[in-house]
């Protein structure tokens, strides 16, 4: 029995590990809109910050833990992506958003010194994996929160331009992968906090499938509401088109007398 959850553990940290890669690479299309944009303006950095946040403490957690290969490999690279992502916002954001994620990045910082020295210097070794886990449990539910902050402003707009669909479906996929990681492994730090990322990952997706038709009926509306513009405006304007005619008129008989001066010179 034993031998059948290690096997099975096995395959859901090799998925685990698979999904979450995509998970990292889900922001690339944002990132692609920031490009284009020259502009992050309507993004904003508090996910990819959390999310580097937490791959620094799976680190740690996964150095205090045995038999926690897939949490290194995975947050390793998460690590990379994250700081990648953050250097490439910075580079576009504006200076009010520069300065919101120096402070956001200086607040992690000195948190995740604190949390270190604590749990280094004031705990046993038997203490550090326990209170490291809980500490991991309650920043990973950030990381599936932190997505939510642009939740208000979709309902708000019903626009879901700044919403990373990929993240969510990728992110609620993830949550499966490593939720029954953890309780094959009877490690309940891993597979808590994967059950409110499902629910989350679900919520953000229901959102994206109910205002994800309200962006083309807005485009489909804008020339429908030009055409009605220009519609009126002749109705309560009509003689525009008599002056538009007369104005017409005067150029092709200026046109006209521009040849006939010019025929003389010619002859000439």
């Amino acid at each position: 029995m034993a031998a059948f959850s290690g096997h099975w553990s096995l395959a859901f940290g090799v998925l685990g590990n698979v999904v979450s890669f995509l998970v990292f690479l889900a922001p690339i299309p944002t990132f692609h809109q920031i490009y284009k944009k020259k502009s992050s303006e309507g993004f904003q950095s508090i996910p990819y910050v959390v999310a580097l946040f937490s791959a620094v403490l799976w680190i740690y957690y996964a150095l205090l833990k045995c038999n926690a290969t897939f949490l290194i490999t995975i947050n390793s690279v998460g690590c990379f992506i994250e700081t990648f992502y953050i250097i490439f916002y910075f580079y576009y954001a504006s200076k009010k958003s520069k300065l919101t994620t120096m402070k956001l990045l200086g607040l992690i910082a000195v948190l995740g010194m604190g949390i270190f020295c604590v749990t280094h210097f004031l705990m046993r070794p038997s203490q550090r994996p326990i209170v490291v886990g809980w500490i991991c449990l309650v920043f990973s539910l950030c990381v599936f929160v932190a997505p939510l902050c642009i939740l208000r402003q979709v309902v708000r707009t019903k626009n879901v331009e700044h919403m990373p669909f990929l993240l969510s479906v990728f992110l609620t996929i993830s949550a499966v992968m490593w939720f029954f990681y953890g309780l094959l492994l009877k490690d309940y730090n891993i597979a808590i906090p994967n059950i409110l990322g499902f629910i989350f990952g679900l919520l953000q997706m229901a959102l994206y499938a109910r205002y994800r038709n309200t962006d083309k009926m807005t485009e489909q509306k804008i020339p429908e509401a030009g055409k009605q513009r220009s519609v009126l405006e002749e109705e309560k304007n009509p003689n525009h088109k008599i002056i538009e005619v007369f104005k017409l008129s005067e150029m092709l008989s200026s046109h006209k007398n521009g040849v006939e001066e010019a025929k003389p010179q010619t002859q000439a």
